[in-house]
């Protein structure tokens, strides 16, 4: 019996770093569809948006079976669960990625203001998608905490979008409209952020039994 739970458990985890890969792209793709004005890349940042949906509920009935087949030992429960939390902040970063992708059209001035920060940004939000995930997997704690460090980046970033910005408009009123959007985008990223953050305080609780909620 332990054996096949196991075995259902590795399968969690190669379905959560599958959905991990899907958040990944979907950032790679809005950010670069909102940089390089790019169609196809948004396109393809909601198209991956789409398998998330998937995936979520792919791993949500699998965590289900786990809990309702197998009888988990307190650990193992608190890892089942801890999962069931994290594929929905992984959704909703699926969804801000394509919000992201959906304002690209909108915003072919962004290199006025804040595309280099907005850019980090999205480095930073992918490389703690990526760790959260990871620290999951690995049961790595350190890793998780490190991702909820990493969130004051992604949040002093976002100030400095903001600075750019108000910068922006003071030289040039009209841009009113583009300086909304970019600021839209620059808070998903921002949010991207604090999900991921979520995620890797699922991860601590899933391991000492203890929730730091920062946000």
């Amino acid at each position: 019996m332990r054996t096949q739970f196991d075995e259902q458990l590795e399968r969690l985890h190669l379905e959560l770093i599958r959905m991990g890969a899907l958040c990944e792209d979907a950032i790679s793709a809005a950010a670069k569809a909102l940089l390089e004005q790019d169609a196809a890349l948004a396109d393809k940042a909601r198209e991956a948006e789409e398998e998330i949906d998937r995936a979520e509920s792919d791993v949500e009935r699998l965590c289900l079976q786990l809990l309702l087949r197998q009888q988990p030992v307190a650990k193992d429960l608190r890892e089942i669960s801890s999962a069931l939390k994290m594929i929905s902040d992984l959704e909703r970063i699926g969804d801000q990625a394509a919000d992201i992708a959906e304002l690209s059209g909108y915003v072919a001035d962004a290199s006025d203001a804040g595309r280099t920060h907005i850019g980090d940004m999205a480095r930073a939000t992918i490389s703690m998608v990526t760790d959260s995930v990871d620290s999951f997997v690995k049961r790595d704690l350190e890793l998780a905490r490190a991702v909820c460090a990493a969130d004051d980046k992604v949040d002093a970033l976002f100030q400095d979008v903001k600075k750019e910005i108000v910068g922006m408009i003071s030289t040039d009123s009209s841009k009113g409209e583009l300086a909304l959007d970019l600021l839209m985008v620059a808070k998903y990223f921002e949010r991207i952020g604090d999900h991921a953050t979520n995620v890797a305080e699922w991860v601590e609780y899933s391991l000492t039994g203890v929730h730091s909620n920062n946000n």
